[in-house]
């Protein structure tokens, strides 16, 4: 059964969102966003212990927010592809992961380097799913799905995190036509 997510926490995020927006995560306190919501700062530690779990339920919900709500199970392998590029522009254009980028890169490397997320896992999840749907049908190669997603998943997350570096060589249509051959070579079961 999903969590079921009360305003006040919805308001909460909310605030934190704008908070992290207007100042970035290092320069926005639990008093920050309380006040931005209108809330006393008791009422947000009703909900979260500290700033720190705030931020990382806001990644959450973003991230998550991002995966496409539906679509068609039995996907070939140009609408699977397409799906995981679609999601994957729709994190690299969030205001919030820009606004990480620029003011919080060293949450950036821990979610790289060091540690999965609550957000990574549930995105290796949904793509473990589609791919091994995708399989049955043979739009997608054979193999462990939980591998093909994680390697999808290095794949993405490393072309969403690092396109502003290529943003000279591979403007949006193109970086996205690029991640598209990417993925399709990946993804495509061998042919006799």
């Amino acid at each position: 059964m999903a969590d079921v997510v009360s305003d006040t926490e919805t308001a909460i995020l909310d605030a934190a969102l704008a908070e992290v927006l207007a100042h970035g995560i290092r320069r926005t306190t639990a008093s920050d966003i309380a006040r931005r919501c209108g809330i006393a700062r008791q009422t947000l530690y009703r909900y979260w212990p500290d700033a720190q779990a705030i931020f990382a339920a806001l990644v959450t919900r973003e991230l998550i927010a991002a995966l496409p709500a539906a679509a068609p199970d039995d996907a070939d392998l140009d609408a699977t592809v397409a799906l995981l590029v679609e999601t994957a522009d729709r994190v690299r254009t969030m205001p919030l992961v820009d606004r990480l980028r620029d003011t919080d890169p060293e949450l950036f490397a821990r979610y790289i380097l060091d540690r999965l997320g609550t957000s990574q896992r549930a995105i290796h999840a949904e793509t473990a799913r589609r791919l091994a749907t995708a399989q049955r049908t043979g739009a997608v190669r054979p193999g462990d799905p939980d591998r093909l997603a994680a390697m999808v998943l290095l794949i993405t997350q490393s072309a969403v995190q690092s396109a502003p570096l290529v943003a000279h060589w591979l403007p949006a249509a193109a970086w996205r036509e690029e991640l598209t051959h990417a993925l399709r070579g990946y993804l495509m079961p061998e042919r006799p």
